[in-house]
């Protein structure tokens, strides 16, 4: 049997995690690494959601990486062909492409423990690595629930991340499912060219106003002139955000005013007292991820638009029924029902140390020292990982700190030396998971009075941050090998630190 390729570091995804991850390897010298991507091209959840109106709900100088400035942004807030075009952008600034290994979905990894490195196999092709950093990101699997009829339905059905570009919907009868960022984006781009266009709404979400503009070829002639202004002006959208976390993780009461403000907002372009009614939500601002529009209100104050405030229940035939009972005719569905974000299906297929599935392993829920490693996974790190998201900031801030602490932890592989891994201790994972846990009680994703998909099955929040970005930064510097264990093969030397 041929030898399988091996490699220092196997990345996986080619979102701005993977390739974040990877350019980091570059510039500190590792070039014997690949990144493996299951589809045909980078840019992970940009590339896959293609959907009418898709764009980003954060500042576009605030969405991209720090060591690699964009002076070009066309808009404050960048939509999704731009962002897919920065990603490439970077790819090949940073001469990522040799490392590319498109069509090539991981489709099981297993921890090799008397060669001390990950087995990999792959649609392209096995290989192993002496690390594997997982950066498939949450908001890649989309998750269709299971509605009873859903397969009868004679009319076309997709999800919003896998828009089907060749379903003509003008003049069609249009159902959309669900109200989170992508369905409020959804809704006003179709809604002019639709017959009929009915949204079923589980829960109303917070809207403020997305006050998105034209940046002039002035002021992007100014930032490639003077690139401190680009960086002054990223700084002024950072500074802004770590001073509101405190209302979110301390001060919840303090959300009463930007209350005042989305409900100002709706009031003004919804005047029906009933549709009002049904669109103002019941629990604190920023318990669920607070939407960025100035178009969604308008859309659905249109005539030809119809709100559901009930989700959707069954399907017979052409006819769809809420849970509240309305039926309503669709020769179309498109679900905006957000990804399995607390149950990734990666999980399933990375087999750690003791032969258990990292699903199996977060089974009461998922839990990783410094959002990064699990134990019994050893040489095995996530990006945006466990309690690793934000609710009013930039990823791209948390996914820097993280490839901090790949590089590092790279380089306490070098300095260790020989055949060596590291495996998170359980006590480290379980005293940093509870430290996090102990935060989240007074944040407003906690006490805001919703449930949301930063929660679990057992209603537990593994996926907010509940802190600044600067003291997840801290928190990620270095590694402290006090929280691992040192794995060497049998017969070397042993070298362990923290026992």
């Amino acid at each position: 049997m041929a030898e399988r390729e091996h490699v220092r570091v196997a990345v996986i995804g080619s979102g701005f995690g993977g390739l974040g991850a990877a350019v980091r390897l570059r510039r500190m010298g590792v070039t014997d690494f690949v990144v493996l991507e299951r589809a045909g091209g980078v840019g992970g959840a940009w590339r896959d959601n293609t959907y009418p109106g898709c764009a980003c709900d954060v500042p576009s100088h605030l969405y991209s990486f720090s060591f690699a400035p964009n002076p070009d942004w066309p808009r404050t807030f960048s939509g999704q062909e731009h962002i897919r075009a920065y990603l490439e952008h970077v790819t090949d600034v940073f001469g990522l492409r040799p490392h590319l290994r498109l069509h090539s979905e991981v489709t099981r990894m297993v921890w090799n423990g008397e060669r001390l490195c990950w087995d990999i196999e792959t649609a392209g092709g096995p290989l192993s690595a002496d690390m594997v950093v997982s950066a498939t990101g949450p908001l890649s699997d989309p998750r269709i629930p299971d509605i009873p009829g859903l397969d009868s339905f004679p009319g076309t059905v997709f999800h919003s991340a896998r828009w089907d570009h060749d379903a003509d919907l003008r003049g069609r009868k249009v159902a959309v499912v669900g109200t989170g960022a992508s369905a409020i984006q959804i809704v006003p781009a179709i809604q002019p060219e639709v017959a009929r266009l009915t949204l079923f709404q589980r829960t109303p979400p917070w809207v403020l106003p997305r006050v998105d503009r034209a940046i002039s070829g002035a002021e992007r002639a100014l930032h490639r002139a003077l690139p401190f202004t680009a960086q002054a002006r990223r700084g002024l959208l950072w500074g802004i955000r770590e001073l509101q976390v405190q209302a979110f993780t301390k001060r919840p009461d303090e959300l009463g005013l930007v209350e005042r403000v989305a409900g100002r907002t709706m009031a003004r372009a919804i005047k029906d007292p009933v549709l009002r009614a049904k669109l103002t939500p019941d629990y604190r601002i920023g318990c669920k991820r607070i939407l960025l529009s100035g178009t969604y209100y308008p859309a659905l104050a249109q005539p030809n638009v119809d709100l559901v405030a009930s989700g959707l229940s069954e399907i017979r035939g052409s006819t769809l029924i809420a849970a509240d009972g309305t039926e309503t005719e669709a020769d179309a569905i498109v679900f905006g029902t957000g990804f399995h974000v607390t149950d990734m299906p990666i999980a399933d297929r990375v087999v750690g140390a003791d032969g258990r599935t990292l699903a199996e392993s977060w089974k009461d829920g998922m839990e990783a020292l410094r959002g990064a490693s699990a134990a019994g996974f050893p040489n095995w790190m996530t990006v945006i990982g466990p309690n690793t998201g934000l609710g009013n900031s930039s990823m791209i801030l948390m996914i820097e700190s993280q490839l901090n602490y790949m590089a590092d932890y790279v380089r306490q592989l070098n300095v260790l030396g020989g055949r060596v891994a590291l495996d998170a201790r359980p006590g480290a994972v379980r005293a940093w998971n509870d430290r996090v846990q102990e935060r989240m009680k007074r944040t407003v994703w906690n006490t805001g009075g919703c449930t949301s998909w930063y929660q679990d099955a057992s209603g537990r929040n593994t996926t907010i941050w509940p802190g600044t970005t600067t003291e997840f930064r801290r928190a990620t510097r270095r590694v402290d090998l006090g929280e691992y264990h040192v794995v060497r093969v049998a017969g070397e030397k042993k070298a362990e630190v923290g026992a």
